[in-house]
């Protein structure tokens, strides 16, 4: 009775340990892995066994930024297990990562959280910190702004979007001609099966009264969308470049 009750409080309790085969992905990237599970000073039941994809965004409240754990993809895969005294159980397991996985640049952390529901206990976790690059359709359109059109990454970071949920903004400043007409670009990527949505805000430098009175107001941001196939993006990078470039160019007025 008493192993009981201390393993209810997480005393002698069975223990989670996911274990991955790697942990470097891209974005929509088998993952493959086990999860092990060991019990502890006392037989117990497992309701339920789920992976989550967790990463940390911001989110604004009371006009202020704040930064929270988001849940990005739940699996569940494994129900009503028991788990012996001492014994030890491996469960493999294969999940994609989804596309909207954001990489982990600049101070994005993205990690799995391995979890066992077990009932009148404490639920024993696992983190497993793993490093995502960028998606190559994402890379490449990032690599077209900044050798073609002048552009570079200065932060990168995740924030709730009214429209698309968490989503990673990356915000680039521009140099050349731009520089005289724009103060940063803000890049957001939507990625489907056939193409991939390119959402910019372009950022206008002020200009004359007018210009200072609209960048008070935050009215010098401009939205836009450009969408490119996956046979623009599997092709030259000057195609990718000019796409962007026709649509950038329209608020340079």
């Amino acid at each position: 009775m008493l192993k009981k009750l201390l393993a209810s409080v997480g005393v002698g309790a069975a223990k989670v340990d996911t274990q991955l085969e790697k942990d470097r992905f891209v974005p929509g990237e088998d993952v493959h892995g086990k999860v092990v599970i060991k019990g502890g000073d006392v037989e117990q039941s497992i309701d339920s066994i789920h992976i989550f994809l967790m990463t940390e965004a911001l989110r604004e409240v009371d006009d202020r930024k704040v930064k929270e754990k988001v849940c990005l993809h739940k699996y569940p895969f494994a129900h009503q297990e028991t788990i012996k005294e001492g014994e030890t159980k491996e469960i493999p397991f294969s999940i994609q990562l989804p596309y909207h996985t954001p990489a982990s640049l600049g101070r994005v952390p993205v990690w799995f959280e391995t979890g066992l529901d077990i009932p009148m206990a404490l639920d024993p976790t696992d983190r497993d910190l793993i490093q995502v690059s960028p998606h190559p359709y994402a890379k490449k359109v990032l690599e077209a702004l900044e050798s073609y059109l002048g552009f570079h990454v200065k932060k990168v970071e995740m924030e709730l979007s009214k429209r698309y949920g968490y989503v990673q903004e990356f915000e680039l400043t521009p140099s050349g001609e731009y520089r005289a007409y724009l103060d940063e670009l803000e890049v957001v990527f939507v990625l489907h099966d056939n193409d991939v949505d390119v959402m910019l805000e372009v950022d206008r430098r002020a200009r004359g009264i007018g210009g200072l009175f609209a960048e008070a107001l935050e009215m010098d941001e401009s939205h836009a969308k450009v969408t490119l196939s996956n046979e623009e993006l599997n092709g030259p990078l000057d195609v990718v470049a000019r796409k962007l470039q026709q649509k950038i160019d329209q608020y340079k007025k």
